[in-house]
């Protein structure tokens, strides 16, 4: 009989250090879309925050704490991270099992905003893209979702297909980085 063994993304190809920056695979747990139903964003916001703890969250940005997320991916739509959702939020909005669909990844450390800077449009300053704030958003050829997490810290989430991608156009972007200082 053949022994199947589960294998994240990046399985054995990261952390990965460069210069100042660290990139990690995180486990993003179960992974659900919410979708809420016409009318119902209030009422699953509600029921999402008395079963666990957390909002539903407005445009571009993220409730909830590492573990636990809920981040804003598109209108109308959010994805909650960590725990295996509560039956009873089917009642407003479609679930999603999406749980293998994506790669998860936390680029960290002082620098870590230029390597992202080289790789997406978006304003990504401190002062502009602040701690909670998410976007949807292109990561050089790649649909992603980009999250900051902390001062120098980011979540970022690609489709499980683009992992090796993802890799590539990071660890790029962390050497050039590092070549500059």
């Amino acid at each position: 009989m053949v022994d199947l063994k589960a294998k994240t993304p990046l399985d054995g190809m990261v952390p990965v250090t460069i210069g100042t920056v660290t990139l990690r695979e995180l486990d993003g747990g179960v992974m659900t879309s919410l979708s809420p139903y016409s009318g119902q964003e209030k009422v699953l916001s509600d029921a999402l925050k008395s079963s666990h703890g957390m909002a539903f969250p407005k445009p571009n940005r993220t409730t909830g704490r590492e573990g636990a997320r809920a981040i804003w991916f598109g209108r109308a739509q959010a994805m909650l991270t960590g725990p295996m959702p509560d039956a009873g939020l089917a009642k407003h909005a479609a679930l999603t099992d999406q749980s293998d669909a994506w790669v998860v990844v936390e680029l960290k450390g002082a620098g870590s905003t230029d390597v992202l800077a080289r790789l997406t449009p978006i304003d990504l300053r401190d002062s502009i893209f602040k701690s909670g704030h998410t976007a949807r958003t292109d990561l050089m050829h790649m649909a992603a979702s980009i999250t900051r997490t902390g001062m120098d810290s980011f979540v970022v989430m690609v489709f499980r297909s683009m992992a090796q991608t993802l890799l590539h156009d990071l660890e790029k972007a962390m050497a050039g980085v590092a070549s500059r200082g």
